[in-house]
């Protein structure tokens, strides 16, 4: 990662911030009748009720066993997304010199299976939950930072920072719910720009009780108790990302 190229660093959350999917997702495919369980379980962590230990905990005593790779594959062919234009503002910035680095509380194993079946783009740090994983992740550099808590996030967007050299001031951070609450926390105090893609009020509600200021608000926002509009969701356009990239990093690409 000692890169004198990269000029800038995007770190950002998966779940329903560049996709519209969960992380538990694949599990609830594998194991439908755990749907409304894992849904709860993911709403409770999100939204700070409990701590992602916790939620991981219960997850894996409610499986049967774990998701294998034919299992993985078997959702990702029937279920992947992303919002429109996430692949190319992930291809823009990697050719901008801009580190795209996805920082998610999601499982190393979807990343692993989705970027070898060419879903994502080649994406040089995947900080990554490791309570599924395939044979390779361990060796493979990528991996290399693991969100075990949400306090992870903001650790590993950290440590990327210091391995290529780069100041707070050409850090963009995204996240969706209140739990990117410390990452956007974090970054806001050392001087990075954030961005809440798809906001939740748990996101809204962690930052307005900490005094952190949200930069900018991308797509949709939802209140309280608002149930999500997947339709109009799936409409935004994730390149208007770029403008702002480069307007809030003051970037001359």
């Amino acid at each position: 990662m000692n890169d004198s190229t990269f000029q800038a660093i995007v770190s950002s959350d998966w779940s329903e911030c560049l996709s519209p999917n969960g992380p538990f997702d694949p599990i609830s495919f594998a194991y439908p009748e755990l749907k409304q369980e894992l849904s709860t379980i993911f709403r409770q962590y999100t939204g700070n009720v409990i701590t992602l230990t916790d939620a991981v905990g219960k997850i894996k005593g409610l499986m049967p066993s774990t998701l294998n790779q034919d299992q993985m594959d078997a959702y990702l062919d029937a279920h992947f997304k992303t919002y429109k234009g996430v692949p190319d503002l992930i291809e823009w910035c990697l050719g901008k010199g801009i580190l795209f680095m996805l920082n998610t509380t999601g499982t190393q194993a979807y990343f692993q299976r989705a970027m070898a079946k060419g879903l994502i783009p080649s994406v040089p740090v995947i900080a990554a939950n490791p309570m599924i994983r395939y044979a390779g992740a361990g060796e493979d550099p990528r991996y290399h930072c693991e969100v075990h808590e949400i306090d992870d996030k903001p650790k590993c967007t950290a440590e990327v920072m210091r391995s290529v050299g780069l100041p707070a001031d050409k850090l963009v951070v995204m996240g969706d719910s209140g739990g990117d609450g410390a990452h956007f926390q974090w970054a806001a105090e050392s001087g990075g720009f954030l961005i809440a893609n798809m906001a939740k009020s748990s996101l809204t509600e962690y930052c307005g009780s900490r005094g952190v200021v949200i930069n900018r608000n991308f797509g949709l926002s939802y209140g309280p108790g608002e149930a999500r509009d997947l339709e109009k969701e799936m409409s935004v356009d994730y390149t208007a990302l770029k403008d702002i990239i480069i307007e809030a990093l003051k970037l001359s690409c």
